[in-house]
């Protein structure tokens, strides 16, 4: 079978109530919850959760909250891939065998079921272990600076100075929305940034990384100019 899996722990420092925080009039879970169901790729689309308050707004969307995750996977160093891991195993445990996993953040406003259904079809397609949202740099990331000891400006690669900008490679980073996975290779905990993975490019102007007020209130503006 397949499962989406969307982690939303209670606590959150920097924004409080982060993930069901309403996002542009609706808790922003909801629509991570909404894309998943939309796609009908899943046999169960499940929260993982350690709050009351969450699985009530996750269940009025249509998502399934079967267990409470246990307190030792609730805390800050708690990573994704345990959490993911348990669900995996609890789901090969109570309802059948998993084949394949979706990760989906809870905080990933821009995410559609149309990514999620054409990034699948790329991961059988392609054949790899793992299929997860790229989008490139703004700018080339050979010409990145740093500051040195001094206060002075230096380049990470300077050999790089002379080098024509259409003739760098260009560079890509993890666009934080889903992380699809045989469920198998997640059990294993094998290194998705690797040649384990294929990568499903989305434009920039899909991707905010929501970790601040000031990226929510952007994020915000970005999704809201879209449906114009």
């Amino acid at each position: 079978m397949r499962i989406a899996i969307i982690p939303a722990r209670g606590g959150s420092k920097r924004i409080p109530k982060k993930n069901i925080r309403s996002f542009c009039g609706k808790p922003i879970i909801a629509r991570s919850i909404e894309a998943a169901i939309e796609s009908e790729l899943f046999d169960h689309v499940i929260v993982s959760t350690d709050c009351q308050e969450i699985v009530k707004i996750a269940k009025d969307y249509g998502a399934e909250v079967p267990f409470v995750r246990p307190a030792e996977l609730s805390n800050d160093v708690a990573t994704t891939r345990v959490v993911v891991n348990h669900t995996i195993n609890w789901v090969n445990d109570n309802l059948g065998d998993v084949e394949h996993a979706c990760c989906l953040y809870a905080t990933a406003p821009f995410v559609t079921a149309k990514a999620i259904k054409q990034s699948f079809a790329q991961l059988i397609e392609v054949g790899t272990d793992f299929c997860f949202t790229v989008t490139s740099f703004a700018s080339p990331i050979q010409r990145a600076l740093f500051m040195n000891d001094a206060g002075h400006v230096e380049m990470f690669t300077p050999h790089q100075l002379q080098t024509r900008s259409q003739d760098l490679v260009e560079a890509y980073h993890d666009a934080g929305q889903f992380y699809w996975g045989k469920a198998e290779a997640f059990l294993r905990g094998d290194i998705m940034y690797s040649n384990h993975a294929t990568p499903f490019i989305v434009p920039r102007y899909q991707v905010q990384d929501i970790d601040t007020e000031e990226d929510w209130v952007f994020a915000e503006r970005i999704f809201l100019a879209g449906r114009m």
